[in-house]
């Protein structure tokens, strides 16, 4: 029986690692769509949701199968408990990256100024590395690794004041051009919401490999 779990265990890790290479990939072109103000990469963001929707659901239905045939314990029903909320936060960085490439500035083919631009790459490259690193933690129950990736959170939350506040000058000094200001700052917003997810995902990381919730305390 415990052979037979873990092939199913692997299974799912390898779902888990296709579903975050699929959503990784869209959070990339999402934050290259806005930052060039391509529509036509933003449009290719939003149509790839369809599959990372499926994908999700095909995790969930895996993690529910093994629970119902093997009745896990211990790590093993921590792991799988961990891997539904993973998969939830997965489908949602997904759609964050579909709100950042349908924002009002990329779908009107408008890019973004050097300045800005620059501010919302840095951004999204710390979340990128943050969503990483949790992913990799989780593969190989690494909860110090998972540690890591709770400092690097305040970090991004940082940067996304710093952005705002820049972008609270930029709207006083040149109102005419408001709404694309404002389409990008809700860019920054949902970049900073992937780095939560990213959080949640190392977190439970924890959770999963010591049995400790540090939500709050964040251990």
């Amino acid at each position: 029986m415990k052979i037979h779990l873990q092939k199913e265990l692997d299974k799912l890790k390898r779902q888990l690692f296709h579903l975050s290479a699929v959503v990784e990939e869209s959070f990339h072109l999402s934050i290259k769509a806005v930052f060039e103000g391509d529509a036509d990469l933003g449009r290719k963001v939003r149509e790839r949701d369809a599959e990372i929707d499926q994908l999700e659901v095909e995790v969930e239905e895996e993690c529910l199968k093994v629970l119902a045939l093997h009745q896990p314990v211990a790590i093993d029903l921590r792991f799988l408990i961990v891997a539904l909320k993973m998969n939830n936060d997965l489908e949602r960085i997904g759609d964050l990256a579909v709100n950042i490439a349908s924002g009002k500035a990329c779908s009107a083919g408008e890019e973004m100024t050097p300045d800005l631009g620059a501010r919302l790459k840095e951004m999204g490259e710390m979340a990128s590395v943050m969503l990483r690193q949790s992913l990799e933690a989780l593969m190989v129950m690494d909860p110090d690794a998972a540690r890591k990736v709770l400092a690097a959170d305040d970090e991004v939350d940082t940067k996304y004041f710093e952005f705002a506040s820049r972008i609270k000058s930029l709207i006083t000094e040149d109102p005419a051009r408001a709404n694309a200001y404002i389409s990008w700052l809700m860019a920054a917003k949902s970049i900073e919401r992937v780095a939560d997810h990213a959080t949640n995902i190392a977190e439970d990381t924890i959770y999963s490999a010591e049995g400790e919730i540090v939500r709050h305390g964040r251990g």
